[in-house]
């Protein structure tokens, strides 16, 4: 059995919970003593998905599906409106490839796999690092943790601790000393040890954009010398918490460097959850994981069939 099990897909429904019951709640508002749809109805519905951050072009899908399937059938009762809306929804919501990554006791396609970890300060990047640490770990993989964000004060030490949190060793040089050089020792003690899996933390922020985009290739370049192909992933982490500025963040982020996929964090402690479905949706680039919980096991497989049913409470 992979990482989805009835435990994950639990706490995924408790980590929506917020977005959930904002979603059901005010639908059901607007749907009590109603057979029929009217103008009025439809704009409702309209905000209520914009509020969860469903995005404007894929509500607007969904109320153009209601609207054509109003005009053809009758509603006799609320529950059957309310039956209809939650069908349309999940059938808008799932009608995008799912582009998840494979499960983390997968082979990799090379060995290390090195994955580089992006984002602005405060997303939850360092987090993220320890719990993709922690469920490579846990599926028999050897992991090394680069310690790449020289340039935040703390963010060493902080990341220290996730690593021995996750159980898995880390290379480090300390505050201020050369990201690309901590990368040259953290590859080079990966392919001397036969490590599977090199995650590399960068700085969310240097002096300037330009500063970020000439650390983040010197580390790309970097790693190359040890390893051809590296890095294999490049992942933008996002904060879920922030709504649409996160599909904003990740456009200005994508222009800096080759982001392969994303990391949506903190959906637990927003009922914005639908912002998951806009980024995948807006952005050509896929969601390949979330984090639904603090505990460093709360880091999942993005699976958009188990997340339409998390986020609608089927």
């Amino acid at each position: 059995m992979g990482f989805f099990d009835k435990l994950k897909i639990s706490r995924l429904k408790d980590g929506l919970t917020k977005t959930r019951e904002s979603i059901r709640e005010n639908i059901s508002r607007i749907t009590q003593g109603r057979t029929d749809i009217d103008e009025s109805f439809l704009e409702e519905l309209e905000n209520i998905l914009i509020a969860a951050d469903v995005g404007v072009e894929t509500t607007l899908n969904i109320v153009e599906r209601i609207t054509e399937k109003a005009e053809k059938e009758t509603y006799h009762s609320e529950d059957e409106l309310n039956s209809m809306l939650m069908k349309v929804m999940e059938e808008m919501l799932l009608d995008t490839p799912d582009s998840h990554p494979v499960d983390f006791d997968a082979d990799l396609p090379e060995k290390p796999y090195v994955i580089l970890v992006v984002g602005v300060n405060g997303v939850g990047k360092t987090t993220s690092i320890a719990k993709l640490a922690h469920n490579y770990n846990r599926a028999g993989k050897k992991v090394i943790i680069a310690a790449a964000d020289t340039f935040r004060a703390a963010a060493v030490q902080q990341l220290q601790i996730w690593a021995d949190r996750a159980g898995v060793p880390m290379v480090s040089q300390g505050q201020n000393a050369d990201p690309a050089s901590v990368v040259f020792d953290a590859v080079s003690s990966a392919v001397a040890k036969g490590a599977d899996v090199v995650l590399v933390d960068t700085a969310g922020r240097l002096h300037n954009k330009s500063h970020l985009m000439e650390e983040l290739a010197k580390i790309m370049r970097v790693a190359k010398k040890k390893v051809a192909a590296a890095p294999h992933e490049v992942l933008l982490v996002l904060d879920g918490t922030t709504g649409q500025n996160a599909v904003s963040q990740a456009k200005e982020f994508a222009k800096c460097v080759q982001v392969s996929g994303l990391i949506v964090t903190k959906l637990d402690g927003s009922a914005k959850g639908g912002i998951v479905l806009s980024i995948s949706r807006e952005m050509e680039l896929p969601v390949k994981y979330i984090g639904v919980g603090e505990k460093i096991d709360d880091l999942q497989i993005f699976d958009r069939g188990k997340f339409v049913e998390a986020l609608l409470g089927k």
